[in-house]
């Protein structure tokens, strides 16, 4: 609505909505013309929308009518309505009229929908694809800015893979700003052959109320296509400048087509991929049934939120919706009680949650519920198809693997809408704080350089923003090499820029002022002297050696000779100074390129899913620290180098060989945590285990998976992944029998194994130890208590002849078993609980 502009005063005035119809029927007004309204929610209470204190609202001649939907009880939405806004009115209605009116109120909804979407006749003309006036300026300028690039190559400032990055980078944002250029044309729908539009341009209105198309794809249609990817993954540095709208010319139409074409094969390969997954994740999960309320354990998970650089992605309050609260929560400045112990966080609790900075809840959670068979109710939470807590017999084991199998099958069949576009979002290299505050430098290493600004020398640190009370607001991770622009305990302003760095390459910067002196540099062996054929530029790079007693090193002496600071300079690294330069504080010595980025989409990410949930050792695994400690380097050993993790407290020592090519990301002196990465890489997933623990492999599984999906923007929630993780974790491994019958080695269940030693101790024998295991999925299936279910599923004949052999009896718990033998299912009404009760008459029948 918004406030009416001077001389526009005299808008019609409507009683109700019969006034309303009338009018547009006569012609008097059409759907978009501004009227006054009768308030309908005047003088009233307790209603989710709408304004109270004003007899008379300014809307639309449509909104009345879309209105007239929706039950009194609702108040009156004067606003846009997209996608997502019917679906929280949905909601709405679901609380304030209940189930019965929603159902008809939906109904009504479905009936308006249809006559209008006849009526409006909205289609899409190319005319409606507005080319933005700015798109010209904006290509010039990168165009402008990549020549500089290529410019500073060609004097041999920057390496070849700096350039293109650089050049991707500039890119990027042109497309991003071109982008977003675009969308503000098309929603004022202002054009050279359309100077004073007055209807809504349609293209705009498919986009923004989520209908059809993603703000993506109509950059591509009316803005700039933007970067491509090469079949190979590299990003082609040379950018389609011309829309769908303008057309291609013949390189760009080559150059698009590789990407098109790459969708194309991969949708018909990948669907079958996904369809598999699916039956895998149901096979693994279909015996995990809600069989009771409360399973009164006293464990859980701590969840907090997800954030990405300095981007909230998930906010606590969303993980925590719908969830069992483990303990009582409080607001920290109040000492209230927001949600009691055992209590299901709802929507009002999460808004609590988020506004009064908690940043950490413990919730109930399937991954440590104690129940024997299936699931209880309290950890599981809400049943997300109802909202209400879920019903004892529920199959919550199928519904989380669907939920997962689904996206997946739809994510590999999205992925040609866009083509190959590359997606590599230009990652801003500078810190914009978001609130005013005190800044506080935590772990962070620095040193003053000769300009008077502080360099940061470590990883790992960070700048916290801390309110006038004293309560922490934000916190931003500081990258190795970040320039800061403030003081530690400054106070600062929102909007104000705190820290800017590289993002091209990784520095190696000097702590000390002295002079610079090689160590271990032998040409051709340890560092190669590079000259670019183009620029004649020479460049000094450090090579991978296998000389064990060779490490270059860059050393800082003072003019006794004494060192005062030396580097070890990584592989790949490019030396930025010679031999007997006067070095300062901060100056920087050497840098690695980051490697050029590559274009992630679902069909690398379905693999990663698969790879993940069947617990597979990823290629080029990173290592990980086994224990807590410091870094320290040593002499390489067999053509590895040597690092070492010392505890110094109890002088623990771990050693780490690692192969020459491998990134290190640690550097000599930095604090390690136990499990915490050392070189770059994919974790695996048994190690997580063995060092940190089934809980924080756990926590690894469920993140990595949501990052995948979370990438798609597809929501999942999280307690569906739990479950499938749960299930992965459900055997132990036998380590010491003990006097129980179990064997060295044997896998059994968990819960068969706390039973057993349950026994043990009562009888005064001596209970067996284990460890936990993790089985991948297929193995999961196959291993399940029902041999039936595992022969349904894949090697029946193995399957079969083992449980033959073995006497093995099954219990018929799941699903599977027993629709194989004719019976009723145990899930919903059938469930044993349900299926024996009896109807009792309260009252004779009452005779005529």
């Amino acid at each position: 609505a918004g406030k009416v502009p001077a001389g526009e005063e005299h808008l019609p005035l409507f009683n109700d909505i019969a006034e309303v119809e009338f009018g547009i029927a006569e012609g008097a007004i059409s759907y978009h013309t501004r009227i006054r309204f009768r308030n309908p929610d005047y003088g009233t209470t307790g209603r989710p929308h709408g304004v109270t204190d004003k007899r008379t609202i300014e809307t639309t001649a449509g909104r009345v009518i879309f209105n007239n939907v929706w039950p009194k009880e609702m108040g009156f939405w004067n606003d846009k309505c997209s996608k997502s806004t019917i679906g929280s009115l949905i909601l709405d209605c679901h609380k304030v009229a209940g189930h019965d009116e929603t159902v008809l109120a939906i109904d009504r909804l479905k009936t308006l929908g249809y006559s209008f979407a006849t009526v409006s006749g909205a289609s899409m003309g190319l005319k409606d694809m507005i080319r933005p006036a700015e798109k010209d300026a904006e290509v010039a300028k990168a165009r402008k800015a990549a020549d500089e690039v290529q410019k500073q190559f060609q004097q041999g400032v920057i390496t070849d893979g700096e350039r293109h990055n650089k050049i991707v980078d500039i890119w990027s944002s042109t497309t991003e700003k071109v982008g977003d250029e675009l969308y503000k044309t098309i929603d004022k729908n202002i054009s050279p052959e359309n100077k004073n539009p007055t209807e809504l341009n349609p293209v705009y209105m498919f986009v923004d109320s989520k209908a059809r198309g993603s703000k993506l794809q109509i950059r591509q249609l009316a803005g700039m296509r933007g970067l491509m990817a090469a079949p190979n993954g590299d990003i082609i540095e040379r950018p389609i400048t011309a829309s769908f709208r303008e057309g291609l010319s013949v390189l760009e139409y080559f150059i698009s087509s590789h990407g098109a074409r790459k969708g194309l094969a991969d949708t018909a390969l990948k669907t079958a991929d996904a369809g598999y997954l699916t039956r895998k994740l149901v096979d693994v999960s279909q015996d995990v049934i809600i069989t009771q309320e409360d399973c009164n354990t006293v464990n859980g998970i701590e969840v907090e939120a997800i954030v990405e650089g300095d981007e909230v992605k998930v906010s606590l309050g969303d993980r925590a919706l719908g969830r069992t609260a483990l303990y009582e929560i409080r607001d920290p400045k109040t000492d209230e009680v927001i949600v009691p112990a055992n209590e299901i966080i709802d929507e009002d609790a999460c808004a609590r949650i988020n506004k009064c900075g908690i940043e950490k809840v413990w919730i109930r959670s399937g991954l440590t519920c104690d129940a024997e068979h299936g699931m209880c109710a309290k950890c599981y939470g809400r049943d997300l198809s109802t909202g209400k807590e879920v019903e004892i017999g529920t199959a919550v084991g199928i519904i989380a693997a669907q939920s997962i199998g689904e996206p997946g099958t739809q994510l590999t069949m999205r992925t040609f809408h866009i083509g190959g576009t590359a997606s590599a979002t230009a990652k801003v290299p500078e810190i914009v704080l978001k609130n005013d505050g005190v800044a506080k430098f935590v772990d962070v290493r620095k040193v003053r350089n000769d300009e008077g600004r502080e360099v940061v020398l470590n990883k790992n640190g960070t700048l916290e923003i801390y309110s006038k009370s004293g309560s922490k607001l934000d916190t931003y991770q500081l990258q190795m090499g970040t320039t800061l622009l403030v003081e530690d305990g400054a106070a600062v302003k929102k909007g104000q820029k705190v820290a800017v760095w590289d993002p091209h390459s990784v520095p190696v910067l000097s702590e000390a002022a002295g002079a610079i002196v090689f160590a271990d540099f032998e040409e051709d062996v340890s560092v190669k002297t590079e000259t670019d054929r183009a620029t004649g530029a020479k460049t000094l790079v450090v090579l991978p050696t296998s000389e064990s007693n060779l490490h270059p090193r860059i050393e800082i002496r003072d003019a006794s000779g004494k060192m005062l600071d030396s580097h070890d300079v990584p592989t790949g690294a490019i030396v930025m100074v010679r031999d007997g330069m006067k070095a300062t504080p901060g100056m920087l010595l050497a840098k690695t390129p980051r490697e050029a980025a590559k274009t992630r989409d679902i069909t690398g990410g379905l693999p990663r899913v698969a790879e993940l949930f069947e617990a597979r050792q990823p290629k080029d695994a990173a290592e990980i620290a086994k224990i807590e400690g410091e870094i320290e380097f040593d002499d390489n050993v067999r053509g590895k180098r040597c690092v070492k993790v010392v505890d110094k407290i109890t002088g623990l020592v771990e050693e780490h060989l690692i192969p020459m090519g491998k990134q290190i990301v640690v550097f000599k002196g930095d604090h390690v945590k136990k499990g915490q990465q050392l070189t770059e890489g994919p974790v695996i997933p048994q190690e997580i285990l063995e060092v940190s623990g089934p809980q924080e492999l756990e926590k690894y599984l469920v993140n990595e998976v949501q990052q995948v999906y979370r990438l798609q923007g597809v929501e999942i929630n999280d307690k569906h992944i739990e479950i499938i993780v749960r299930q992965m974790l459900r055997k132990v491994r036998i380590t010491n029998p003990g006097d129980t019958d179990f064997l060295w080695g044997e896998q059994v269940t968990r819960q068969t194994f706390l039973k057993v030693n349950e026994e043990m101790m009562m009888e005064g024998r001596r209970p067996a130890e284990a460890q936990p295991a993790l089985l991948g999925i297929t193995k999961a299936a196959l291993e399940t208590d029902s041999f039936i279910s595992a022969a349904s599923f894949q090697d029946t004949t193995r399957v079969l002849t083992e449980a033959a052999t073995m006497g093995r009896v099954d219990e018929l718990r799941g699903f599977k078993e027993n629709v194989i033998l004719g019976h009723l299912i145990p899930g919903g009404t059938g469930f044993p609980l349900h299926r024996y009760l009896k109807l009792v008459p309260l009252c004779d029948a009452i005779s005529d």
